[in-house]
């Protein structure tokens, strides 16, 4: 490789890393055009702060036939699209019996405890018992029931709607 050749390598090269820089440039000040251009609709979708959802909020109801349960949508509801929320509170020895879901739910239990047995007969030999802050999962259209056997507990399901209770035929 003679000098001339070394040297055409090296004017190669810085052209090269010149233009490659001068793109970089270019591509930053792209990025940085967009990016300003979304700051006011992302400060727009802010808001002042969080909105909880308190308990003394809450507009309860008891399913016909029940006395012992009684839910109150937090988020959403039954026949909406999209997440939902329902609290769920049931009176010491109530029981929900099999029904099925057309969503996959996730009920935590956030006092007491539940028994939560899957099939499409109450049997309590089949339970589980779901004590406070445990979470479990009744997947979609598998037939499950309850029971509050120990005292009064409060748990809450969370899915996605539109969502519905189906119970099954005795």
């Amino acid at each position: 490789m003679t000098v001339d050749d070394v040297q055409a390598t090296r004017r190669a090269r810085e052209t090269s890393r010149s233009a490659g820089w001068r793109g970089r440039r270019g591509a930053r000040a792209a990025l940085a055009l967009l990016l300003a251009g979304l700051a006011p609709a992302v400060a727009g979708a802010q808001t002042t702060g969080p909105a909880p959802i308190l308990p003394d909020a809450l507009r309860w109801f008891s399913p016909p036939g029940n006395p012992s349960l009684r839910g109150a949508w937090m988020l959403g509801g039954d026949g909406q699209p999209g997440p939902y929320v329902l609290r769920v509170a049931i009176a010491a020895g109530g029981r929900i019996p099999p029904h099925t879901h057309p969503d996959t739910r996730h009920t935590t239990v956030l006092s007491g405890s539940v028994l939560v047995g899957f099939g499409e007969t109450f049997d309590e030999s089949a339970m589980v018992a779901v004590p406070a802050g445990a979470v479990y999962v009744a997947p979609a259209g598998v037939a499950h029931y309850l029971w509050a056997r120990d005292g009064d507990a409060v748990y809450q399901e969370s899915g996605n709607g539109p969502t519905a209770t189906a119970f099954v035929a005795r």
